[in-house]
């Protein structure tokens, strides 16, 4: 008699093999979608630094950037400065670690330069941190002159340690 369907054994088998992929696979998966979230993450903010750069010089108002219940990783939002008209806010759905060489708050001035509370001129560069913290591999560079960037290059980084700790 011919046979039709598959053993117990073949299909125990079968079954032992997904799940020996599945340990494998599932880490580098979960990595995976935390590079490309962060990846995601940087590129939004940086958009949102050009915005408000732009309204700030196309409304010829000043324009606060702040993050959301004090910390980058939680999102950002963009608001006019002479009336706290709100532009724009993300708050992030994953929250992240982003360390960044300046508090809390910027402002875009009428002609576009970043500024800082006190007033004075501004460079900065947010770092999205890794989760075991102490790397970044995804930057915003925002120069003195108002521009922005996206750096990928891995670095070690004390703020991203000093932020985790």
């Amino acid at each position: 008699m011919k046979q039709q369907g598959v053993t117990l054994i073949q299909t125990v088998s079968a079954l032992a093999v997904l799940a020996v992929l599945t340990q494998l696979g599932a880490p580098a998966y979960v990595k995976l979608s935390d590079d490309l979230h962060r990846a995601a993450v940087t590129r939004d903010l940086a958009q949102t630094l050009r915005s408000a750069r732009g309204h700030a010089m196309l409304l010829g108002e000043d324009v606060r950037v702040q993050a959301l219940d004090d910390a980058w990783g939680n999102g950002w939002r963009v608001m006019l400065v002479q009336d706290s008209r709100v532009l724009r806010e993300q708050r992030l759905r994953r929250p992240l670690q982003i360390a960044a060489n300046l508090g809390t708050t910027m402002t875009f001035t009428a002609m576009g330069l970043p500024v800082n509370p006190a007033g004075n001129w501004l460079a900065a560069t947010f770092e999205v941190c890794t989760r075991s913290a102490g790397t970044s591999q995804h930057q915003v560079v925002m120069a003195s002159s108002g521009r922005v960037r996206v750096s990928n290059e891995i670095r070690d980084s004390r703020r991203c340690t000093d932020a985790g700790a």
